[in-house]
């Protein structure tokens, strides 16, 4: 009988930590999966560049720093290896992109002209799914940094040495207010 006992208690101890495995295991491929859709939408926004820049480029001819920046920031946004990487050479873009929408402004052809409008328009869509991507890949960060630090799942996670996710964050830049001018 206590045989019996002993055995049932290790079957659920086994079971436990199958499940518990499985979950964090579950976890961890959801924040991977949620990375590559802010990787993808990142990419979209990056393919979008090079036609910006073209649309900008023959109105905006003394302009030629402001086109340089946007250029390299997409290059290292491109190169990124890691969400840390990305996160940085994101906010690099925006900026680089926010400076190219400021000079587009004094070009009221260029404003006015189809393609630059619909380019514009395509990257705010894209924006808004990079935030959306940006916003799911955080819940999921959430998500598996909760159970590696909550008992008991914290004691699987760290005997198959599971790792906490850093979350994409905002820069202090881009936390400051924009100012409307009319």
């Amino acid at each position: 009988m206590i045989i019996y006992i002993i055995a049932g208690i290790i079957v659920l101890i086994v079971l436990w930590l199958l499940v518990t495995f499985n979950s964090l295991v579950s976890l961890r491929n959801r924040v991977k999966e949620a990375w590559s859709q802010i990787d993808v939408q990142l990419k979209r926004r990056s393919s979008l560049i090079p036609n910006l820049v073209e649309a900008v480029k023959g109105y905006v001819k003394h302009e030629k720093g402001v086109l340089e920046e946007v250029t390299k920031a997409r290059t290292s946004l491109m190169n990124a290896k890691n969400p840390h990487e990305a996160a940085s050479a994101d906010n690099m873009l925006t900026g680089a992109l926010k400076s190219l929408f400021a000079v587009a402004e004094n070009y009221p052809n260029l404003k006015a002209s189809e393609n630059f409008i619909k380019l514009q328009d395509e990257l705010s869509d894209t924006e808004t799914k990079v935030a959306a991507s940006r916003q799911f890949y955080n819940t999921n960060v959430l998500d598996l940094n909760n159970s590696l630090e909550q008992f008991p799942s914290s004691l699987v996670g760290q005997w198959f040495n599971f790792q906490k996710q850093d979350f994409f964050k905002a820069t202090d830049e881009e936390k400051k207010d924009v100012e409307v001018k009319f």
